[in-house]
Order: structure tokens, then sequence, then C-alpha cells
């Protein structure tokens, strides 16, 4: 199995090196590439990432000259990553919230399980609140999970967690490029893979909040999430 991390990387020059340093080491022996996607920070990520991956040779830097958000970070990290020959890809975080140390986990859980897509989980062990997570975050996400398991259908306990792990058959078979530049490009990708059949499932993670930086708008956010859900039930994930 070829696995490749898809790191997006947005005015995260205090915490990348950290992440990187926290992946488990049983990992290189599987781990093809570290795709970092410097997404025209204004602060020193860039220059991290270039001296990380100047002492580590399977850390790949891409340098985007403009912000394009975090849906198109991720798009092009996933893009790089499947030209590679990656088989697996893992999308994680480069500001510490979720842990690099539950990737082996999350893997076997994957491969076991047989999915397309696993979703790291922050409400399936039961630890949101205890590890951090606003109340009112709590709160509206219970909200939209049972929206979004209603339209969907898939059971999930938490479909907003950017740690997301995806088969190469996945990447394939969605056309991930034509979604969203912004925080639900995440959903869509889900909602378009239960459009098309394939096995999404979760495994639980480590809830985490501390001092990191949100660039996440709530309201914004849930009315894209709506936004989501309604062309799910017009089709429109089905045809594009």
């Amino acid at each position: 199995m070829r696995l490749a991390i898809v790191m997006p990387a947005y005015n995260a020059g205090r915490t990348l090196a950290a992440v990187i340093q926290r992946l488990p080491t049983a990992l290189p022996d599987s781990l093809d590439g570290i795709y970092i996607v410097n997404d025209g920070s204004s602060d020193d990520t860039g220059t991290v990432a270039e001296y990380l991956a100047a002492r580590q040779r399977f850390i790949r830097v891409i340098h985007l000259e403009r912000n394009r958000g975090y849906g198109g970070a991720v798009k092009c990290g996933l893009s790089a990553a499947l030209d590679d020959g990656a088989e697996v890809i893992a999308c994680l975080h480069a500001d510490g919230q979720y842990a690099p140390e539950s990737l082996p986990a999350l893997l076997e859980a994957r491969r076991r399980l047989q999915l397309d897509i696993l979703q790291g989980s922050r409400l399936a062990g039961g630890g949101a609140l205890s590890g951090g997570m606003p109340l009112y975050k709590y709160l509206a996400g219970r909200v939209l999970v049972v929206l979004e398991n209603h339209i969907l259908g898939l059971g999930l306990s938490d479909y907003h967690s950017g740690y997301l792990l995806y088969s190469r058959r996945a990447l394939r078979r969605i056309p991930y490029r034509r979604l969203s530049d912004g925080f639900e490009f995440d959903l869509e990708m889900i909602a378009s893979a239960r459009a098309r059949g394939l096995a999404v499932g979760e495994w639980p993670i480590p809830t985490r909040y501390a001092d990191e930086v949100s660039y996440l708008n709530p309201l914004a956010y849930g009315l894209r999430v709506l936004g989501v859900l309604w062309r799910y039930r017009k089709g429109r994930y089905h045809a594009c």
C-alpha cells in the first residue's frame, strides 16, 4: 500500500513542525510522501515547510501563490499524490487539532472495513466535550448530523471532522476538482461518494481544542452544509 498524507497549511508556521514530528515512527515503512500545501500563507509557513522538506526526503511542498481556501488546497494535494501513484491518501490538518498518532488505527480500520472513504469521528468515542469542543459547536453539530443522516442515509456520528482517508478508487470516481474550495469540500466528498455507491464509514478519534486559530465562520459553514444537502437531494452530486 502506497500511503500519502496531504496537509493543507494556512498560516500554520507555529504548529506545522510539531505535527510532522508527532507522526508515528511506524509510518515511514509504508509512507510514500507528505504533501504540505502552503495555501498562500502570510506567515512563515512556507519557510518552515521547506526546512522540514530539506531534512526528510518524503516531504514535498506545494506553494500556492494566493489563498485558494481549504478545499482548494486539499484538491491540489490530492492531485499531486494521485499523480505520484498513492493508493491511500490521508488528509491531516497542520494546526494539530487532529492527532497524527491516530493514523495507524484509521488506516487499519479503513482496510478492515473495506471503505473508500473513512472519516475520523470526534463524537463516536464520546469525548468531544471533554476534549474541549465548545458546547455551541457540539450542539449545532448534533443537529446537523440528524439532518445529514436523514438525507444521506449513512448513520455517521460526525460529518464535520477534517480527518479523512481516501482510497485511490474513490478519488478516481469522484470529480473532486469540480467541488467547492471552501470548508464544505469534505462533506461534498462524502455526498459524492454516497451518490456513487462507494463505501463510507467512520472511526473514533480523540478531540482536541486548544489555542489553534480557526478560519471557519460557523454560521456561514452551517449554511453551506445545508446547501450541500439541498444539492444532494436535487441529484447534483450524482451528475457532477
